[in-house]
């Protein structure tokens, strides 16, 4: 699509929704517990302010505010309101309100267990919206990568229009046939993926799993050498069937 000539400020509104999963075997009620405490660690608020922020540095943006919350007894929320990095020559400030070229990036936790088959699943949601030229499929790759995650599911949407030098409105600025087009090869190359696209509404999903299967990635303060062989092929086959539900979104067992 050739560079667009606009009539003001570009209003098209670009959304990616992008919701991970991790799932992990904790045999008893301690391991659950240690599960689930290391994973709130390991994602705290400090450290999803640090991957936001690093997000708003790809797609170009400026962070104009950042809100942080840790609860009890786990799970943690983000959410920062950004800018065109070109917008503004201002500092941070501890209030601003949003409109036209200001977009926000936000983050939640969720860790949680079966309370009785001893698997244990950590779930985050994190929204990218922004306005203006900079795009949050940029952000994509570094998402990924950050949380290294066994099903991941996608949803881009650009929302409202702009208008060109000549009154024409225009419902997208950009060229897009599937979110997989903006995933780096080595990362397409290890996850199966599939599409539900509407191309008219420009909506567009994208889900994702793991391809490689190794039971020790799993397992929780424990190796599956140890366990004997019907066990391992037990475990392993709830373990495939959680990724196989969270994956379609429905309960096969």
């Amino acid at each position: 699509m050739d560079k667009l000539r606009l009539h003001g400020f570009n209003n098209l509104t670009k959304s990616l929704s992008f919701n991970i999963y991790d799932i992990c075997y904790a045999r008893t009620r301690e391991q659950k517990q240690a599960y689930i405490a290391y994973i709130d660690e390991v994602f705290n608020a400090d450290r999803l302010t640090q991957i936001l922020t690093e997000v708003a540095n790809i797609i170009g943006a400026q962070i104009l505010n950042v809100a942080r919350q840790d609860y009890e007894p786990e799970g943690a929320s983000v959410t920062i309101l950004i800018a065109e990095e070109y917008a503004y020559e201002s500092p941070m400030s501890e209030a601003v309100v949003g409109h036209l070229d200001k977009s926000h990036i936000t983050v939640h936790t969720y860790p949680e267990f079966h309370p009785d088959d001893g698997i244990s699943t950590f779930r985050a949601d994190i929204d990218v919206s922004t306005c203006g030229l900079i795009s949050p499929l940029k952000a994509l790759d570094h998402l990924i990568r950050s949380f290294e995650s066994d099903v991941v599911t996608l949803d881009y949407r650009v929302r409202g229009f702009t208008r060109d030098v000549d009154g024409a409105k225009h419902f997208i600025d950009h060229t897009i046939h599937s979110i997989q087009d903006y995933i780096a090869p080595d990362i397409r190359e290890r996850y199966q993926m599939v599409d539900v696209n509407m191309l008219s509404e420009r909506i567009f999903h994208t889900k994702m799993r793991l391809t490689e299967f190794d039971l020790d990635d799993y397992l929780f303060a424990e190796n599956a050498a140890d366990l004997p062989d019907e066990e391992a092929a037990d475990l392993g086959q709830r373990i495939a069937g959680e990724i196989t539900d969270i994956f379609y979104g429905r309960n096969f067992g």
